[in-house]
């Protein structure tokens, strides 16, 4: 691994089994379907994709909130997937996670006070003395102040709660957080000053983010590098900058054709996909995109495609670019 690799992924699956009566097979559910990436120390790496597509399963299974049925995660070198409860308590420390709903993720019955000195409790961090002081300057830092202390989470607004939450994440002081669409919930004017919290956090504590997310301008805004989810595989991975001004998977074509123009004057081709998202209980044979790919050939129906690996570093899984077959390659280039 790569010494600038913090987190590598590797064939990673999580497969949900299904009873369905005395009579009747188990039946498998494929959430995540043998992914593979990797995120450098200090960049912000995306997970994108319709919902239901893995984006959140990826998460919770990398810190091991949910145990993973096959595969590899390495965290600064360490195999996650193999730590015994003990180790792994301790290594949370430095792998937190922002979640989605800021209704649900805080404790009711608890103060600000008691929310924030948890984590510094549980992993022992700091004297008695210094942990009220610790949290009263990571309010500061997110925009708040010690009166906010003996309220309790139903006071606050949800953009005020995901400040908290992101504070609680953050007061242990870690290498690398997990933010799970930590602004969809949030009114349009909000979701701009978390995102910008967000980014201010990283700067001040050098933080690693796997960002997940359906939002693609939230993630042209903020993300270094993006991985484009569909039915539990990685379908594409490039430099955020290529991805928007180049993509290359049919899939993330249409994701970016769907993004909102932001001046009436923009024009913009809408590619509209036919079909429902298949199920993960029974994905599709070959490419799993093939269904609703305008492009689809033969081999898409039968065959999985291999990644295909450019000069930049961008990545894609389609048979369209198959360098043995010019004619695809020259096809997608031409829409």
């Amino acid at each position: 691994m790569d010494s600038n690799t913090l987190l590598g992924v590797k064939n990673l699956k999580k497969h949900y089994e299904i009873a369905q009566g005395m009579f009747k097979p188990n039946i498998i559910v494929r959430a995540v379907d043998d992914i593979s990436f990797s995120v450098n120390r200090g960049e912000t790496f995306a997970l994108v994709g319709e919902s239901g597509c893995g984006k959140s399963t990826t998460g919770k299974t990398i810190l091991r909130l949910t145990e993973p049925t096959a595969g590899e995660i390495t965290f600064n070198g360490e195999h996650v997937e193999k730590l015994p409860y003990r180790r792994l308590r301790a290594l949370r420390k430095r792998m937190q996670m922002v979640f989605q709903d800021p209704y649900a993720s805080l404790d009711p019955k608890k103060t600000i006070k008691q929310i924030l000195m948890e984590p510094l409790r549980v992993h022992k961090q700091f004297a008695e003395k210094e942990r009220l002081q610790k949290i009263i300057t990571m309010l500061e830092i997110i925009g708040m102040s010690e009166a906010y202390l003996n309220r309790y989470p139903h006071e606050f607004s949800g953009g005020q709660r995901q400040r908290i939450g992101i504070a609680r994440a953050v007061i242990l002081q870690p290498d690398f957080i997990i933010a799970d669409e930590p602004v969809s919930a949030l009114d349009v004017s909000v979701q701009s000053q978390v995102i910008n919290l967000m980014l201010d956090l990283q700067k001040e504590f050098g933080l690693t983010y796997l960002f997940i997310s359906h939002d693609l301008s939230v993630i042209e805004h903020m993300t270094d590098r993006v991985a484009v989810m569909y039915l539990g595989k990685i379908v594409e991975v490039a430099k955020t900058e290529d991805l928007f001004e180049a993509p290359k998977h049919p899939y993330t074509k249409a994701l970016i054709s769907a993004v909102p123009i932001s001046h009436p004057a923009e024009k913009k081709d809408r590619i509209v996909l036919t079909g429902d998202v298949p199920s993960p209980v029974d994905p599709p044979k070959g490419c799993a995109f093939h269904t609703r790919c305008p492009y689809a050939l033969e081999i898409c129906r039968n065959n999985v495609p291999e990644q295909t690996i450019f000069d930049n570093g961008h990545t894609v899984n389609c048979h369209l670019f198959n360098n043995k077959e010019e004619e695809n390659y020259a096809t997608i280039h031409s829409h």
